[in-house]
Order: structure tokens, then C-alpha cells, then sequence
């Protein structure tokens, strides 16, 4: 027998599980990374490992061309739920790093003073355990230093809280952390440093049982039994066993994946770092998206006076905006009202040439033209004077009347444009051509039928 399908219940259960997992998907940060105009092959991959930072919730195949403007990139955001725009661009001087809240801003622009790509962070590990699985989840945020410092760092702290999606300390399963994202601030020097990774291996055993958990089984060629192993560490180098402390220490509360991290068992918390290495500087703070006013400012300072300055001619600007906005929909529909008013027109006429055209007209017919109606009359009493030589009596009356032709109306055939165009050649005409033969035929008959005359 086969295996039974799945029920009504169990079906709407699965159903409304996947449900709630895509409004859970929704419902979380989601960004786009992606360099803009000439920024060169070191900026653009360092915007690659960017989005490697940022998996899972970030577009990993994002294409931007250089058609594309930044309003194109902010319409396509709004329907894909997008609700970060990290940027990076370059000029002569420096290389510089946007951070947008989409769809209302602020906007942060940051300057990179030495940054280190992910590939020349690795290549200077001895050895390291990277997989794919470890960017399937969001890396941890941990910010460091960012205290009562002004408003524009606590701006700046909650703007790297919205990145990522916010945790439950008493929920969080702790197999979804893999990987770690450090911002540290530095009061003195006013920079930033971004920094990743995170890893917990077991404590509390020696040498040589950490080595048999890990994933690579020693060489215990040389031995003569596995307890030498364990007792001695024999073969084991230093590096292979660093001490930790109670720096880095802690009981997990639940199990994680890895040999040896079990519940209530002491592991630590080593980080390896994978990059990439960022050093960035804040140099300013926009309302919108790019283009609204500079709230903070770290090299141009303003007083009260100029701020008012550039707020009044920022409201004057506005009002300039609003004032042609209403004269291109005054004009919109002042020319929507002309093209139907002469619809109506067009229609109008078009329905009385109709009318006129098929005799239906309720206009008084103006008649005969009066020489129309001379030549009707004459061929009446032409009529009747045939009449009177023939039957030799006076014809009946109203027998010859003749019914008044009307002037045809409407447009004009193609017969009667030709009438107008050629005037009447009277005899000078070429006779109508014959049923069944040519003209020219006809007249060779003709010509060969009349009869000769004899010679006398």
C-alpha cells in the first residue's frame, strides 16, 4: 500500500506555517549593496564582500548599469520591501560609503580611510573553516563604545541597529549565530572600525581530546596507544593548543552545533577574523535620500543665521515647486476640456451631414435653382406639343408634369468630379466603343461595308 496523503488539517497547518514564514521574511531589514560611477576594481569588490556581510537578507546578484539612476534604484526598492541602500563610490581624492534609510532617509556618508578586502584577510590566516552555511543567517551585531558622545553617534548607532533584524535574548536559537559583525567607535579619533566573524569551540579538556573532536583525525602513527594521546598530547604543536581564559569563556545554555559544545558545558568564544577591514569616518547627515537638509556636518560648522537662510530659501524653493505643479494641471485640464468640447463639435457635424445626406433633414429644402426650373418647363411644353401633333387632341392636365429635381447635396462622386473637371466637347468626342469588339474594329467594318462606286 502506498503511503497516505497528508490531511485537510495537516495540509492548512503547513499552509498558514509557510504564511506566517513569508510575513516573518517581510517583516526584516532587507538591503542593497552596490557601488556607483567610476569606483575602480578595488571599490567594487569591496562592495561584493559587503553583500557577503550582509547575506542572507541583501540581493547577492544585484546589476547596476550606468543608465541607472538613483531613483530608478529607489522605485524598484519600494515593491521588493528594500529598506537599506549601502553605497559606494569614489572620487580623486577619497573613497566614500552611504548608508540609507529608504524610503524617508537620514542619509549617512562616511569616508573610508583604509579598508582590507576579504581575500587578503583570509590569505593571512594560517588556516581557516569557512562554509556556506555560515551565511545563511544574519551575522550578531555587537557596537562597542557608542555612548553619550552627541546625537549624531547615537543617529549613527540606531542606523546599524536597522540593518539587521532585531534579536530576543530569551528565544534566540543559538545555532542561527555563525558569524559576527563588530562596529567599534572611537571617541579620540571619531572612527570607526568594522570588523566579522565568530566561532565557539568546546573547553576543559585537554589537548589531544580537542583534537580528536575537531573535524581532522590526528596522526597516531607513531604511537603505541591512544591514551599517550591523550595524557601526553604527543605530536601536537603549540599552536594547535592556545589557552583560553575566563575572558572568553561561557556555559552554553543549549546545545550548538559543533563536537563538544553541549548544553551546560563550558565553551569559548574565539573570533576569527574574515573581513573585510573598514575604517570609516562620519563626514556628514542628510534628511531624504541624498538630497534633503545637512543636519551634521563634521568639517562646516553654521550659525543660527545662515541655517535660517538656507531653510527660507528651501521653503521658497518648495513654494516655487508647488505654484508650477498647480499651473501644469490648470493647463492639463484646460486642454482635456478643448479636446473634448471640440469632440462634440466634430461629432455634431459629422451627425447633420449624415442627415443631410440621406434627406431626413428638418431644414427647409431651398428647391430648384431657377434655371432648373426654366428648362423643366420647357420640356413640358415640348412634351405637350408633341402630344397635340400626334393624338391631334389637347393632352390631359398635369399629364406632362414633371417632378422638380433637387439638388444633390453631400460630397461628390467620383462620375460628377469628372463632369466638373471636363467640360462638354460637343462632336469632337470619340464615339462609345461596341459590345464584343474594339473601336477600331468597328471602323475598319464600317469603312469596308459601304459599297463602291462604279467606274462610268
Amino acid at each position: 500500500m502506498g503511503q497516505p496523503g497528508r490531511s485537510r488539517h495537516q495540509k492548512r497547518a503547513r499552509a498558514q506555517a509557510q504564511q506566517r514564514n513569508l510575513e516573518a521574511y517581510a517583516a526584516q531589514p532587507h538591503s542593497f549593496v552596490f557601488a556607483r560611477g567610476r569606483a575602480g576594481r578595488g571599490v567594487r569588490q569591496l562592495s561584493l564582500d559587503l553583500r557577503r556581510v550582509m547575506e542572507p537578507l541583501t540581493a547577492t546578484r544585484l546589476q547596476i548599469q550606468k543608465k541607472n539612476s538613483l531613483k530608478d534604484c529607489v522605485a524598484v526598492a519600494g515593491p521588493l520591501g528594500v529598506t537599506h541602500f549601502l553605497i559606494l563610490s569614489k572620487t580623486e581624492t577619497n573613497i566614500y560609503f552611504k548608508l540609507m534609510r529608504l524610503p524617508g532617509g537620514p542619509t549617512l556618508t562616511f569616508q573610508i580611510n583604509k579598508y582590507t578586502l576579504m581575500r587578503d584577510v583570509i590569505s593571512s590566516l594560517r588556516r581557516h573553516r569557512m562554509h556556506e552555511q555560515q551565511f545563511t543567517h544574519p551575522p550578531l551585531l555587537v557596537l562597542n563604545s557608542f555612548g553619550p558622545h552627541g546625537i549624531h553617534v547615537k543617529l549613527m548607532a540606531t542606523m546599524f541597529q536597522n540593518l539587521f533584524p532585531s534579536i530576543n535574548v530569551h528565544k534566540v536559537n543559538l545555532n542561527t549565530i555563525k558569524r559576527c559583525l563588530l562596529i567599534n567607535y572611537n571617541s579620540d579619533s571619531q572612527d570607526l572600525d568594522f570588523r566579522h566573524y565568530i566561532k565557539v569551540v568546546p573547553v576543559g579538556a585537554s589537548r589531544g581530546m580537542k583534537k580528536l573532536l575537531q573535524e581532522k583525525f590526528p596522526n597516531m602513527s607513531r604511537l603505541q596507544d591512544i591514551s599517550e594521546l591523550l595524557a601526553t598530547a604527543a605530536g601536537l604543536s603549540e599552536s594547535e593548543a592556545e589557552p583560553d581564559g575566563e575572558h572568553n569563556i561561557t556555559e552554553l545554555p543549549q546545545a550548538v552545533a559543533g563536537r563538544g559544545n553541549m548544553r551546560a558545558q563550558q565553551s569559548a568564544v574565539r573570533l576569527t577574523e574574515i573581513g573585510p577591514r573598514m575604517t570609516l569616518q562620519l563626514i556628514k547627515i542628510q534628511e531624504g535620500v541624498g538630497d534633503g537638509n545637512v543636519l551634521f556636518h563634521s568639517f562646516v560648522h553654521k550659525t543660527e543665521e545662515e541655517l535660517q537662510a538656507i531653510l527660507a530659501a528651501k521653503e521658497e524653493k518648495l513654494r516655487l515647486k508647488a505654484q508650477r505643479q498647480a499651473q501644469q494641471a490648470q493647463n492639463v485640464q484646460r486642454k482635456q476640456e478643448q479636446r473634448e468640447a471640440h469632440r462634440k463639435k466634430s461629432l455634431a457635424g459629422m451627425k447633420r451631414t449624415r442627415a443631410e445626406a440621406s434627406g431626413d433633414s428638418d431644414a427647409e429644402d431651398p428647391g430648384a435653382p431657377p434655371e432648373a426650373e426654366r428648362a423643366s418647363q420647357q420640356e413640358e411644353e415640348d412634351e405637350a406639343e408633341y402630344f397635340r401633333h400626334a393624338v391631334g387632341k389637347e393632352p390631359d392636365e398635369g399629364m406632362f408634369l414633371m417632378a422638380p429635381r433637387r439638388r444633390p447635396t453631400g460630397p461628390l462622386s467620383k462620375k460628377r468630379r469628372v463632369k466638373q473637371r471636363r467640360p462638354d466637347c460637343g462632336s469632337d468626342q470619340r464615339p462609345p466603343k461596341g459590345k464584343g469588339r474594339p473601336w477600331g474594329a468597328q471602323a475598319k467594318l464600317g469603312s469596308r461595308a459601304q459599297p463602291r462606286k462604279k467606274m462610268a
